[in-house]
């Protein structure tokens, strides 16, 4: 169970049964799930092959029903809500065997350059290259795509990584955007687990996932994503999270809610 960089490039590129329909490969993951990032990112790149090529992705709002299966194909159907001067709105519905897995809204907008941009303040922390790498499990062999550093003692509630992909990615905005998309997605739940404490319990469905893009990511270095989750109740659990370029460009903004069901038997 891999899913090495050419590998989820490789399932990036959709197969295009027509103008507005697309067929995606999974890649396996525990108990053969479907990772809410993985099609979530795949739903991103479906959409941006049916808008005009001056739009670059603005968001992306899932809601995830169903798991699904990893070891069979899923459907993402185009639906186009809105094309106006500046933004093109698109829903993507995937399903498997006709069993809807996810409903996403994907916004595209042209690049303004007349504008005065801001954003939050880029947390002080250690530079990657003096953080040990982080070396995953069986469990998570899904997640060889990115190198990662955790970032230690960030304070009470927050928590920071450092990621880059482990190999070279081509010159597309589009692929940028979705392995943006696939890793603000996965690492989120740690918030909300180190949050709860010893009320956390490994399976953690995400119940929705949104991403507001702000600027290009660089993914030939590192990236810092810094992550809280300031709330929960019903077993459900709110998590945000802000990533920047080494350089320290905002690149996005993402909240996650997470749901932890009572543990069985």
């Amino acid at each position: 169970m891999t899913s090495t960089l050419p590998e989820v490039l490789a399932t990036l590129e959709l197969d295009r049964v027509n103008q507005m329909f697309f067929v995606g490969t999974q890649l396996e993951g525990p108990a053969h799930h479907i990772l809410g990032g993985h099609i979530g990112a795949q739903a991103l790149v479906a959409t941006a092959r049916t808008v005009p090529d001056d739009r670059l992705p603005r968001s992306l709002h899932a809601q995830f029903l169903r798991s699904g299966d990893a070891r069979q194909p899923v459907d993402f159907e185009v639906v186009a809500l809105h094309d106006g001067g500046t933004f093109s709105t698109r829903r993507a519905t995937a399903r498997q065997y006709g069993a809807i897995l996810m409903e996403a809204t994907v916004s595209f907008s042209k690049a303004a350059s007349d504008d005065a941009p801001y954003q939050a303040e880029v947390p002080v922390v250690p530079q990657p290259d003096s953080l040990t790498a982080v070396r995953r499990d069986g469990t998570w062999a899904s997640l060889e795509w990115f190198d990662r550093r955790n970032v230690p003692d960030l304070g009470s509630g927050t928590a920071a990584l450092w990621w880059r992909p482990s190999g070279s990615v081509p010159d597309d905005p589009i692929l940028t955007a979705g392995l943006v998309a696939y890793l603000s997605a996965v690492t989120l739940v740690e918030a909300a687990m180190a949050a709860r404490g010893a009320a956390a319990y490994a399976v953690s469905p995400m119940l929705d996932h949104s991403v507001w893009f702000h600027q290009q990511a660089d993914l030939s270095d590192w990236l810092l994503y810094e992550q809280d989750s300031p709330s929960g109740a019903h077993r459900r659990a709110l998590t945000n999270g802000r990533m920047y370029n080494r350089s320290g460009t905002q690149v996005c903004t993402a909240a996650q809610e997470v749901y932890f069901p009572a543990p069985r038997g």
